[in-house]
């Protein structure tokens, strides 16, 4: 029976995946040895630094699998990264909200408070995936997470990140979402919109820009790579994926940037979503002429 954990809403998920069960360690690595998963030297030396101590429950069951999974995330891709790692564990998290990926998302969580990814942070990403993923996915991540932070000892809530009120949050959060994405792309948006579609553009400046991108605890050139990430987790967006890579652009993220970042998602995104962002960032953002 595969063990399982219950969130503080009840609900009843795998405690397992990819990074650690809650086993004790000496029992862990009998298993591991006794099925002769056998990573590179890279690959156990960055997942030990992820999750000290802790292995995958799989190594007992799927052993070629884990062995195959670890060689690939953390040896193969993390070669071809230059992003530090508190930044790269910020945008994975990201990329499995948008999959709805709860089990190893609980378990990059721990990997990324072990890295020193911060308990404000997190709960960031969780607040900016809000409007893109929708609550009827947020919501068991965000009880996922405070049961985390609660085990690891984060008195909740956290201090507040708003820096708006019901009466600021239009005229802020429209002025950001100009700053982001152009204003004069902005004006088209609200100029090309029906009136019966105009409530929309109203929320999309107030609520999704005023509420959420007005935050501190993240800055901007973060969040927007943790929208990307976002976009690119959850799939089927692929018009919203070009807008935020140009929207990236304009915050200072790079192409090689936006790359490495959706490099570091495919492990737990897979290839057709890495590479339909790939096209999104090859047509917003080509390759300059020789190189």
């Amino acid at each position: 029976m595969i063990p399982t954990l219950t969130l503080n809403n009840g609900v009843r998920i795998p405690a397992l995946g990819f990074g650690v069960f809650q086993t004790p360690p000496d029992e862990t690595v009998t298993a591991v040895r006794t099925e002769e998963v056998m990573p590179t030297p890279a690959a156990r030396d960055h997942h030990e630094a992820l999750f000290p101590g802790r292995h995958s429950l799989l190594a007992r069951t799927d052993p070629e699998l884990v062995e195959i999974f670890d060689d690939f995330a953390f040896d193969e891709v993390l070669a071809h990264s230059a992003l530090e790692s508190r930044l790269r564990l910020i945008t994975q998290l990201a990329g499995l909200i948008g999959a709805g990926a709860l089990a190893e998302y609980r378990v990059m969580l721990g990997a990324a408070l072990t890295v020193g990814v911060t308990p404000v942070e997190v709960k960031e990403v969780l607040y900016q995936a809000v409007p893109y993923v929708g609550m009827g996915r947020a919501y068991d991540f965000v009880h996922a997470t405070n049961d985390v932070l609660t085990e690891r000892g984060v008195p909740l809530p956290l201090p507040g990140q708003s820096t708006t009120t019901r009466e600021t949050r239009g005229a802020a959060g429209r002025a950001v979402q100009e700053q982001i994405i152009g204003a004069d792309r902005v004006a088209a948006l609200y100029a090309n919109a029906p009136a019966d579609e105009q409530h929309i553009q109203q929320w999309l400046s107030a609520h999704c820009f005023g509420d959420h991108y007005t935050r501190t605890g993240l800055d901007a050139a973060t969040r927007e790579l943790v929208t990307l990430a976002l976009l690119v987790g959850l799939g089927g967006a692929d018009g919203q994926v070009r807008g935020h890579v140009a929207a990236n652009l304009n915050v200072g993220n790079d192409r090689a940037l936006l790359i490495d970042v959706i490099t570091q998602l495919l492990p737990f995104v897979g290839y057709p979503r890495t590479l339909n962002a790939l096209v999104a960032i090859d047509e917003v953002a080509p390759t300059p002429p020789g190189a």
